[in-house]
């Protein structure tokens, strides 16, 4: 049996792996330490005000969903399932473009990671912003070194956790200072830029529906994919939507807060929910950065598998997690969070837009519409026949 075979998991893939483990999957690369401290959210959405966030938070939603639902259906259909594979049939000799953005890309947000860990550490247990980073490295090549069951364990149960203490955030503030909310929302604020905010937001964030084709291995259909893929984006921005709302008690203010989260949590005053949301964002940091490293893992076992036909062995993905986190904290002792985000990420959602984005809209969209999608599996299927002819 061949690695790409292996790998399908069709016959005994659960309901929930075929239709929500992708989304969680998804929310996990894309939730982050800017999205997870509301410093993304500052960032990209409060400066077009209220209700001018909200409208780009739900333009980026739509696209997460329509990208996604693309992304996980040419996956399925050509059998790629990590993205060197993915963009070998989608660009062709032009793979190598998006293998440099991704690996630019993951060094980024793993420095943005690393960069609010130490800044949470600091917050909470006064440590030096280096110890909060270290503890986060350890957590993501630990989670990194033992694979896909490992992985998909993690997003599931940090996806709970992560759900259930956006909820109880959004209670606690509404009866808290609710009435800010409803004022903040009622006065009048420009709105401009709120599209390029949004396109600029979702750009380089769907990079993540790339990261996470491992789980596409469990889908048994297209519609499958077409399914999961819709139902990503809400389940990615439906945390997002929740603390924005939040975050409007205190606007225009808290466009400049390096960590909104922990702005907000001290005016609850309520010492307990104030641990418990930042352990949240440190397991959100958690499932991102391993999600985004084990998309790197998933992309060499695959080039192993096909050169040599041998796997990763645990050891492996141990070493080279370590080995870019190593790197990339470098980087976010460096450099600030707001610093990142800011300088980083508009960036990469114009490289994101030319050599994922639209390939996918327009090259996929074609392909899936034609009988044959996949360049090697059509060239495998005429290697057979000429074989057994």
């Amino acid at each position: 049996m061949t690695g790409t075979a292996a790998m399908t998991g069709k016959g005994g893939s659960s309901w929930f792996q075929r239709f929500l483990l992708p989304g969680f999957a998804f929310k996990a690369v894309v939730i982050g330490g800017g999205y997870a401290t509301g410093r993304e959210l500052a960032e990209f959405f409060l400066p077009s005000g209220p209700w001018g966030g909200l409208a780009a938070m739900l333009l980026a939603m739509v696209l997460w969903s329509v990208i996604c639902a693309v992304t996980f259906a040419f996956a399925h259909a050509v059998g790629a399932f990590d993205y060197r594979s993915f963009f070998e049939e989608l660009l062709g000799p032009g793979w190598i473009a998006f293998e440099i953005g991704y690996i630019l890309f993951v060094t980024l947000i793993l420095a943005v990671f690393g960069a609010a860990a130490g800044a949470i550490g600091s917050a909470m247990f006064g440590w030096p912003p280096l110890a909060g980073t270290l503890c986060l490295a350890a957590a993501i090549a630990l989670f990194a070194t033992y694979g896909n069951s490992s992985v998909e364990r993690l997003f599931k149960y940090v996806s709970f956790l992560l759900y259930g203490v956006y909820a109880l955030f959004l209670v606690l503030a509404l009866s808290d200072f609710g009435d800010l909310i409803a004022a903040n929302f009622s006065i009048w604020a420009p709105s401009d830029g709120w599209a390029l905010g949004g396109l600029t937001y979702a750009s380089y964030n769907v990079v993540g529906a790339v990261a996470i084709l491992p789980v596409v291995r469990h889908m048994t259909s297209r519609r499958d994919a077409v399914v999961s893929g819709m139902i990503a984006g809400p389940l990615a921005m439906a945390p997002a939507l929740l603390f924005f709302v939040c975050m409007i008690a205190f606007y225009p203010g808290i466009v400049h807060e390096t960590l909104p989260s922990d702005f907000m949590l001290q005016r609850l005053q309520l010492p307990f929910f104030h641990v418990l949301f930042q352990f949240m964002i440190f397991a959100a940091l958690l499932e991102s950065g391993t999600g985004s490293v084990h998309a790197i893992n998933e992309r060499i076992d695959a080039a192993l598998r096909a050169r040599w036909n041998r796997s990763l062995s645990n050891r492996a993905r141990g070493i080279i997690a370590g080995t870019l986190l190593i790197g990339c904290m470098f980087l976010a002792d460096r450099f600030g969070l707001v610093a990142l985000i800011a300088s980083g990420y508009r960036a990469l959602a114009y490289v994101f837009l030319a050599i994922f984005v639209l390939p996918v809209l327009t090259i996929g969209v074609l392909r899936l519409m034609s009988r044959n999608p996949g360049r090697k599996k059509q060239a495998s299927e005429s290697v057979a026949k000429g074989i057994s002819s």
